[in-house]
Parts: C-alpha cells; structure tokens; sequence
C-alpha cells in the first residue's frame, strides 16, 4: 500500500471544486458629477454661444417676467435675462473659487512645510496660532477683510477668501512633511546644498500632494459658496457684476413678488456644482485613503 492509499479517507466522496467566479471590477467614480461639471464649467467658459439675451441689459419693461419661449429662464427685478445670467454670472463665482483655491493652497504648502521642519518650539507655536485660527469662523473674518478693504470686486473676494481658508490643509502638510522630513533623499538633498523651495518641490511636494487634493477640491467649493453667501448678504459683488452669488441676493425682492425662478433656478445650478465637487472630492479622500493603507 502506498502512502497515498494509506491517507485515503473511505466512504467520501471530494466534492469537485467550485470554478473560480470572475470578481467584477467595482468603480465608485463618480462619472455623473464630473460629467455635469464639466457641462456646467463648459457653458460657461463659452457663455457668448448659448447667451440668447445681453445678461447686462436692464429690460424695465419685461422685469419678472416668467420663463417663456422668450426668456427660459424668466428674468429678475430689474429685467435682466436670468437664462443668459447663468452662464455668464457662473464664469464670474468659478474664477473666484479657482483663484481663491490657488492663494489658499500656495500660503498652506510654504506655512505646512515651514512648520513640518522648523524646530519644536517653532512647530508648536505656529500650530497654535492655527488651531486659533480655525477656531475663529472664517466667514465672519472674510466678512471682517471685506469691510475693511471696502467695495468688493473679483480679485480682492478672491485674496480675501484665499487667505482664510488654507489652515487645514497646512495641518494635514504638516504631519506629511513631519514624516518624510529625514528620508534618505531629502537629507541627501539638504547635504547638496538644496534649498527650502527646491526641496519643498521636488522631494517633499510629490509625497504629500495626493493626500491634499480633496481638501483643494473642497476648497474650491468652499469658495464659491462665500461668494455666493456674502453677496447674499449684501457684503460681496454689487449687481453690477453678474455672479450666482449677486443674482441670489435679489432673493428678498423675488419673495415679495412671488418670483420664484429668481431664486429657484440660480440656486440649482449653484448647489448643483457644490454636489458634484462633494462627491469628487470625497472620491479623491477615499482614494488617497486606500493609498495609506497599503503602504
């Protein structure tokens, strides 16, 4: 008898082997939310070729007026064609959340990485200056600059947003700089005589740039939300400049009149890129996630 014959169980029958099921390949990008955006931010960058009405042009004799094969989407108290509106007051709220994003995000990488190698006492101090710094709301101190800096235009909305809103991510650099700072190649580059910026962009940026990408997307529609929240009341874009924001806060004199696709169909289209810039964002989170669980 063999030693194989000796191991033989008697009177059972192995049951054949399941076949492998093919695992199908699961996505959670959100392709409807980049789609939409990129229809909206299309639309808007090439606003002259869907413009049926000049959005600037006060028509008196056709204010609130309902949307109509004339005017789709009705137009607003003071006659102006909310449908042309749209799509050239969105170029105006997207560069601000843009531009906005870009001055945040360039203050928390210098601040984040100064802090990740600067000495202890140095580290602890500035990380308590921002954790005062978030402690305060930002949109009062946006408010505070604002009234300061006195009549509200595109670029100083746009500093005066950018300076508030970049302390949590220079946290999250921090702690990614705080990690990485005595690798081989970054003391090896240091040894070379590379400097602060040349180091912060070639060693230390590529690391930690995956992780931050869902905070500049969320930052881009915390943007657009202050613009369009402080024009809401008041302290931001003057009518005069067509934004979503400036064309929401004609939403007191829409209620008193029943208008309701004054405030109803800029509000759409407003909350309706915040989602698909929530659900990115959440996407690229999820994603920088899995990439630090299997490292």
């Amino acid at each position: 008898m063999t030693e194989k014959e000796l191991f033989t169980q008697v009177g059972i029958r192995p049951e054949p082997a399941a076949p492998m099921k093919k695992q199908k390949r699961r996505t959670d990008f959100p392709w409807i939310s980049v789609t939409l955006m990129v229809i909206i931010v299309l639309c808007c960058l090439f606003a002259e070729v869907l413009m049926t009405k000049d959005p600037t042009y006060l028509d008196l004799k056709n204010y609130n007026v309902a949307p109509n094969a004339e005017f789709l989407f009705g137009t607003d108290t003071l006659g102006r064609d909310i449908f042309s509106g749209i799509w050239y007051g969105g170029r105006i709220s997207i560069a601000i959340g843009f531009l906005a994003t870009v001055i945040s995000t360039v203050i928390a990488l210098i601040y984040g990485s100064v802090s990740g190698v600067a000495p202890a006492w140095l580290d602890t101090l500035m990380m308590r200056f921002t954790e005062i710094f978030l402690s305060v709301p930002s949109l009062l101190i946006v408010l505070f600059l604002q009234a300061s800096l006195g009549e509200a235009n595109v670029i100083s909305l746009s500093i005066v947003i950018g300076v508030t809103s970049w302390a949590s991510i220079a946290k999250v650099i921090r702690t990614e700089v705080r990690q990485i700072r005595n690798s081989e190649y970054v003391v090896a580059s240091k040894c070379m005589g590379g400097r602060f910026f040349h180091i912060l962009g070639k060693h230390l940026a590529p690391n930690f740039i995956a992780s931050i990408m869902f905070m500049v997307v969320m930052n881009v529609r915390g943007a657009i939300g202050a613009e369009s929240a402080l024009s809401f009341m008041g302290m931001g874009l003057g009518l005069e400049i067509i934004s979503w924001g400036s064309m929401l806060s004609l939403s007191e004199k829409a209620l008193l009149t029943g208008s309701w696709w004054i405030i109803l169909i800029p509000g759409a289209f407003l909350v309706a890129l915040l989602m698909c810039l929530t659900n990115i964002g959440n996407y690229l989170r999820k994603i920088a996630n899995r990439k630090e669980r299997n490292l």
